[in-house]
């Protein structure tokens, strides 16, 4: 089965994992822009940021057979540095045209301060002039009051709700969710958010609709490999094969595909890795003979 990884974050993972994600039946992934484990200090440590996710893991998860796409934006912890805000929107501004970019994201709460909302409004706006899609992330406390103030903002930003993807939901935040038209994420993690076993019985629950799975794996306690996990969770508990596939690789792509970016005929082969290539004179083999 091919499985499309919508929310991780491999600027913090080894090529090791890429490895252990390409054996495991990883074909694509979509890196949204995060925080980086500290302040940044200036616009230009943004965009350093950006170039390395449109240029350097690009390369790095093709020379593991995995494609690489990613959203850009300013996430909601840094959206409270008044220092870099305006200067980084404006890059955001620019970057979301760059190519294997595939939306706005992540963006939307995490303490849920006022200056959270306007960079959350002018990130969706972005999408909105763009014509994409937006990933976004809900606050890790007061998670059902934070989801329901997203769904507001996002309703009064005009974008439509096929357009937003919701993430890190959980029992309390999904009936909220679908009730709209937003589509719906889900965060696996080894000791907070939500378990394989979980997810299963929210499916069960509210059906596969608009819904996805992804690790995260971030800078903390994290596994890159549980999505596939999850699959192997979804065949022990009885699921049908087809509607494992849609959550893992139908769905994904058929959000992002929104973009106007990426299709299905997009993935229908798989092309030779050449590990002679480099990226701005570096490979994964620092040095080394392929």
């Amino acid at each position: 089965m091919h499985i499309f990884e919508p929310h991780i974050h491999m600027f913090s993972r080894t090529t090791d994992d890429y490895e252990r994600m390409a054996l495991a039946g990883i074909k694509v992934v979509l890196e949204p822009a995060f925080w980086v484990g500290q302040p940044r200090t200036s616009a230009g440590t943004f965009k350093d940021y950006f170039d390395l996710l449109i240029g350097w893991e690009r390369f790095r998860a093709n020379q593991f057979g995995i494609k690489h796409y990613c959203t850009m934006g300013l996430n909601p912890k840094e959206a409270n540095d008044e220092r870099l805000r305006d200067d980084v929107l404006a890059l955001v501004s620019e970057y979301v045209n760059k190519e294997g970019v595939l939306g706005v994201g992540e963006i939307g709460f995490d303490d849920m301060t006022v200056r959270e909302e306007e960079a959350f409004i002018s990130q969706i706006r972005i999408a909105v002039d763009n014509a994409l899609p937006v990933l976004v992330h809900t606050p890790h406390r007061d998670k059902k009051k934070g989801t329901i103030r997203t769904i507001e903002v996002c309703r009064d930003s005009g974008i439509e709700d096929h357009m937003v993807l919701i993430d890190h939901n959980n029992e309390e935040t999904i009936p909220l969710v679908k009730e709209t038209g937003c589509w719906a994420g889900f965060s696996i993690y080894p000791n907070t958010k939500m378990t394989p076993e979980r997810v299963v019985e929210i499916f069960r629950r509210y059906g596969t609709d608009r819904m996805l799975i992804n690790s995260a794996a971030d800078w903390g306690v994290s596994d890159p490999l549980l999505v596939p996990k999850t699959v192997l969770v979804m065949r022990k508990a009885g699921m049908d094969e087809d509607e494992i596939e849609k959550i893992v690789w139908r769905n994904p792509i058929e959000f992002f595909k929104q973009s106007g970016r990426i299709d299905f005929s997009d993935f229908g082969g798989s092309s030779a890795i050449d590990g002679s290539k480099l990226h701005a004179g570096n490979s994964v083999l620092r040095g080394q003979t392929p």
